[in-house]
C-alpha cells in the first residue's frame, strides 16, 4: 500500500513538472495555437526572403506571425505567386483595404509582414480572407537603380568637363566666368552700400 502511494505521488509530481515545462515553453516561444485568433492569406508576386514565424505588425505593433509560405497558381493573372498564410491574434481588426507589404527591420534585418491600417468603416478581414499584398522592392532592383544613377551622374560630369551644354560653357569660358564673378562682386558692394546708407534707395536722381 505504501509503495503504491509513493508511486502515485511520484507520477503526480512528474505530470505537474511536464505541465509546467510546456507552459514555460509556450510562454517563451509565444505559441499561437493555444491562443484565440484567425488566419488570413496574402498573395505576393515576390516574397523577398520572408520566412515562417516572421512577425506580423499592424501599425507597428506585433499582432501575429507568418504561419506558412507556399507557391500557388493564380487563375486570374495566370501566373505563379507566393501565398503567405498569417495567424492574427483574436480581437485584431484589419480593414479589407489595408495595405500589406513585406518590410525589413533596419537595412539588413529580419523580414516581417507590415500591415498599414485601411479606411475606417470598411469591412474587416476574417478567417480565411485572401488579399493581394504590395510587392516589396528587391535589393537587386535598388542596386540597379543606384548604378544607373551613378552612371548618369558620371556622364553629366564628363559633359561639364568638356564644356558641353549651357552650364558646361559657363564653366569652360573664362570670359563668361570673369563677367559673372565681376557682376557678383558689384552686387555685393551695392548691397553693403545700401546697408550702410539705406536712404539712397529713397533719394531721386537729379533731373527727375
Amino acid at each position: 500500500m505504501g509503495t503504491k502511494t509513493i508511486e502515485l505521488k511520484v507520477g503526480v509530481f512528474i505530470l505537474i513538472g511536464i505541465t509546467i515545462f510546456f507552459i514555460i515553453v509556450f510562454s517563451i516561444s509565444d505559441i499561437y495555437f493555444i491562443k484565440p485568433g484567425y488566419r488570413i492569406n496574402i498573395l505576393f508576386n515576390f516574397a523577398s526572403g520572408l520566412a515562417r514565424s516572421a512577425p506580423v505588425r499592424l501599425a507597428g505593433v506585433n499582432v501575429g506571425q507568418v504561419e506558412t509560405i507556399d507557391i500557388t497558381y493564380d487563375k486570374e493573372s495566370l501566373r505563379s505567386k507566393a501565398l503567405v498564410r498569417a495567424w492574427i491574434k483574436g480581437g485584431t481588426n484589419i480593414e479589407e483595404d489595408s495595405e500589406i507589404t513585406i518590410n525589413t527591420l533596419g537595412l539588413l534585418g529580419e523580414k516581417y509582414l507590415e500591415i498599414f491600417p485601411g479606411t475606417g468603416g470598411k469591412g474587416l478581414l476574417k478567417e480565411g480572407s485572401t488579399v493581394t499584398g504590395h510587392d516589396p522592392v528587391s535589393m537587386e532592383k535598388v542596386t540597379e537603380n543606384i548604378k544607373n544613377l551613378s552612371d548618369s551622374v558620371t556622364v553629366i560630369v564628363k559633359r561639364l568637363e568638356k564644356g558641353e551644354g549651357t552650364v558646361g560653357k559657363l564653366l569652360a569660358e573664362d570670359a563668361v566666368y570673369d563677367d559673372l564673378k565681376a557682376t557678383a562682386a558689384n552686387f555685393k558692394d551695392f548691397s553693403e552700400d545700401i546697408k550702410k546708407h539705406p536712404w539712397k534707395l529713397l533719394s531721386k536722381p537729379r533731373g527727375q
